[in-house]
């Protein structure tokens, strides 16, 4: 109980302090400023409403639930979702003006690296944002795990959730590319509203990597093709370790604006960065008195957790492996011209000195920028972003 109440009174002041900002037309939000009153327009899309126009929900007449609402007819669930065929794309929203997105609520079948989202912001040809579902909703192992924080939430029965505030001053186009062999059914909703937006706004990015695995003495590059002005605020890795032992002595380094050789910015460890400590381990003592265990212990917070630990099973499925997160939402690294993250991947040899690991490490990085960003890496091929 204590640990909930905690948890709360930060979400609190999370939200206290984004109400400290000027306020816009409605894209600022929380509890403390939920009684101000906005001339911003609520809109959502979703299969019943491809366009999000006003009063034009709940129309359909055909869809994937028609079958089931023959007898009810027109505004009984006649189209709650929508299916991919393998290797096609489709455009989950097209919206013109300006306006910001709030929440994106959905719920992906078949495997989740093998969609891609992509997102648009005005006139843009190349995404800004371009990572498989399962990654951006911090799910990069594609299995269920609860996950409860400020920006993202998962929740039972595979239910992803987005709380990133995404504005766009005159038009924003969200896709979805199935690179399967099987369809894929796909429940979907985007809440936004149409409002006006600052003209230093930052569009929102993230940005998938992965590497399998890691050339030995090398570090994991998570993203070094920021260029412009903005603010990271947020990493999930999904972390999988081709050894024995402890895995994240590593040092995440943020290197800003022209840094040489050495970053502005060093971490002391894996664990650290994502606010643990001594390798998530939680000691019991044995009933023996004597001896002492220690095991991973998962931890989902609002700015910080290890929502997922998955153990070896002793037959095919060996490995272990790991899914982390750290939002920056109090403590954007604010960057003016370019910005390279990096993190090592270290355990440990005999006679206690650092082992260089070879591990198997996606990323997803988020940030807010203005103008146009610098140019992505290609993205992997389906065999480069099978989990296996």
């Amino acid at each position: 109980m204590l640990r909930q109440i905690i948890a709360f009174a930060l979400i609190i002041a999370a939200m206290h302090s984004r109400a400290q900002q000027t306020p816009f037309s409605g894209i600022e939000s929380g509890l403390s400023n939920l009684y101000r009153l906005s001339s911003a327009k609520s809109r959502s899309i979703s299969p019943e409403n491809f366009t999000g126009e006003k009063g034009k929900g709940g129309m359909a007449t055909s869809g994937t639930g028609a079958r089931a609402s023959r007898e009810l007819g027109q505004g009984w669930k006649v189209s709650p979702s929508v299916a991919i065929k393998a290797h096609t794309t489709f455009t989950l929203a097209e919206i013109n003006g300006s306006g910001s997105i709030q929440h994106i609520w959905m719920t992906p079948t078949g495997t989740w690296r093998y969609s891609i989202l992509r997102f648009y912001w005005d006139d843009e040809k190349d995404p800004s944002v371009e990572v498989p579902v399962g990654d951006f909703f911090g799910m990069g192992w594609g299995q269920y795990s609860p996950l409860n924080s400020l920006a993202v939430c998962v929740n039972p029965g595979s239910a992803f959730n987005c709380y990133w505030p995404m504005p766009f001053h005159k038009k924003c186009r969200i896709t979805m590319e199935n690179i399967d062999d099987e369809q894929m059914m796909l429940y979907y909703q985007i809440d936004y509203i149409e409002t006006e937006v600052p003209k230093d706004a930052g569009y929102f990015h993230a940005q998938f990597r992965r590497v399998n695995p890691l050339p030995y003495k090398t570090e994991f590059v998570l993203v070094d093709s920021i260029r412009g002005k903005g603010q990271y605020v947020g990493t999930y890795l999904a972390w999988g370790s081709h050894n024995n032992s402890w895995w994240g002595e590593g040092e995440i380094k943020f290197f800003l604006d022209d840094d040489g050789a050495f970053p502005t910015i060093c971490g002391t460890g894996t664990e650290d960065y994502f606010c643990g400590s001594y390798d998530f381990d939680t000691r019991t003592r044995n009933p023996d008195g004597v001896s002492i265990e220690s095991h991973y212990t998962e931890f989902s917070t609002p700015y910080t957790g290890l929502p997922q630990v998955i153990k070896g099973d002793g037959h095919y499925n060996s490995q272990q492996r790991f899914g982390l997160y750290r939002w920056h939402i109090t403590d954007p690294v604010r960057f003016e011209k370019n910005l390279k993250v990096t993190i090592q991947a270290l355990g440990w040899r005999n006679g206690e000195r650092y082992l260089p690991l070879q591990e198997d490490i996606a990323s997803t990085v988020f940030w807010y920028q203005t103008g146009p960003h610098g140019s992505y890496p290609k993205f992997p091929s389906k065999d480069q972003l099978e989990v296996n």
